[in-house]
């Protein structure tokens, strides 16, 4: 029983009683069992964090199996190994060499030192925020829906704003708040803060706090603070600018909204692909243009560390540096004055390959499933699984069955890590010290 192996039977065991639990007549709203299928893609899509959903989350779910899904969407969020190191810190055992090392692989942290400092701290950040995002939706739902349900309503989008799950209880998620820059900008920070990393979160508030102690030295910025929060500023402004210009004449999204408006539906369209799943416009009217933006930020995902999926900030950067120090002749790839290192590099490669290989997969088996599916629709959808994100042209509920388990099976592939997931089938790798002699090959 690897590390890896650990990690991923534990994001199964936990699917496992999830779809227990959802299939359970007290958590319909009918009163009545609820489909297995239903029940397993539901507790997959939570634990996942992604967001997809066969059916009306706030409809067809009771109270019981709405919290159910939240508090899958959090344990899914948080991670296995968190949630369960958090556990072992609560009955104050203490947890063994193994453990640690899990712990420094689900976290991808570079030592083990001070994992149940950095743990506490997961969990302290967790809930700072999201009782903040409560509060802050509170006086946007409880007007529209009295205290009962709009606390509730708060506190389910909070958790899975910030969780980056996407679940919503209203039918057409929030386009009926598209108008409201509480809710809009509310949500998209918890979006951004839970997926940009907790290591960045921490980096930030120890600069506040040195600046506004006025301290003489002050932090050393890591290069992984510098990479994710200059790539997600540069994402979010291409975004927003890019969905403005091709949605701009869509009488369907965004043709009939005013100025202010479409400035507001822009946002949060760029913020929601990194890897939220709400929605403030209809997926499904989008231009193809737009669908494939889209596309690609959701495959680019958010930052290591966070409570996204995608292939990840770093990697991105990684790899157009790669590029950049091809073109300009250099034999060494550098970031922010920093060189980084071959396994680096090669993780990267693997990281993209991996992923590029199972949607390509994905989409070919949904396209022998339900050939009757346009291409795009298909795609969107297995990006939107595998980068753990939640959107949707519509098509959800309505695809075949075997179109289900393949989405089960790439959301779960998506969020446990294709390298990670490979590590838990093949086993540990084990070095060799065999070299062998090295010639060149025509690329490109």
């Amino acid at each position: 029983m690897t590390v890896s192996r650990t990690i991923c039977l534990g994001f199964l065991a936990v699917i496992t009683a999830g779809t227990i639990l959802l299939m359970m007549p007290f958590s319909t709203s009918t009163g009545e069992w609820n489909d297995p299928i239903v029940a397993l893609f539901t507790s997959t899509s939570a634990v996942c964090v992604t967001g997809l959903a066969v059916v009306d989350t706030g409809t067809d779910f009771s109270f019981w199996g709405q919290l159910f899904i939240l508090l899958l969407a959090q344990i899914g969020g948080l991670g296995y190994m968190t949630t369960t190191t958090f556990l072992i810190l609560l009955i104050r055992r203490k947890f063994d060499l193994r453990q640690k090392i899990a712990i420094q692989q689900a976290l991808d942290r570079p030592g083990m030192s001070g994992s149940a400092q950095i743990i506490r701290s997961i969990i302290a950040t967790t809930l700072i925020f999201e009782i903040t995002g409560i509060f802050l939706l509170l006086p946007a739902f409880v007007p529209d829906h009295g205290w009962d349900q709009g606390m509730w309503l708060a506190i389910f989008h909070s958790v899975n704003a910030w969780n980056n799950a996407g679940f919503s209880l209203f039918k057409d998620s929030l386009i009926g708040y598209q108008s409201s820059p509480l809710v809009v900008f509310t949500i998209t920070a918890l979006i951004i803060l839970g997926g940009i990393g907790y290591q960045v979160i921490l980096e930030t508030y120890i600069l506040i706090r040195e600046r506004l102690q006025k301290k003489t030295e002050h932090i050393v910025l890591s290069l992984d603070f510098k990479v994710a929060t200059s790539t997600t500023i540069i994402l979010l402004i291409l975004g927003t600018i890019a969905f403005l210009l091709v949605e701009l004449r869509n009488s369907q999204t965004f043709g009939n909204l005013s100025l202010f408006e479409k400035l507001l539906v822009a946002w949060f369209q760029s913020v929601t692909p990194r890897t939220a799943g709400f929605n403030t416009v209809d997926i499904g009217e989008m231009t193809t243009a737009g669908l494939f933006i889209t596309i690609a930020f959701m495959f680019i995902g958010a930052s290591p560390g966070g409570t996204g999926g995608g292939i990840k900030t770093t990697t991105l950067r990684v790899l157009t540096s790669c590029t950049k120090a091809i073109l300009q002749g250099k034999e060494e790839v550098l970031l922010y004055e920093r060189k980084i290192a071959l396994s680096l590099i090669l993780k990267a490669v693997g990281v993209l390959i991996g992923s590029v290989g199972t949607v390509i997969i994905s989409t070919i088996l949904i396209t022998l499933t339900d050939p009757e599916l346009d291409f795009i629709q298909i795609l969107f959808e297995v990006v939107s699984a595998f980068a753990t994100v939640g959107l949707s042209t519509g098509i959800t509920g309505s695809v075949s069955i075997a179109a289900k388990l393949i989405l089960i099976v790439t959301m779960y592939i998506g969020r446990v890590g294709v390298l990670l997931l490979m590590s838990a089938i093949l086993g540990d790798p084990r070095p060799s010290r065999v070299h062998y002699p090295e010639e060149n090959l025509l690329v490109g």
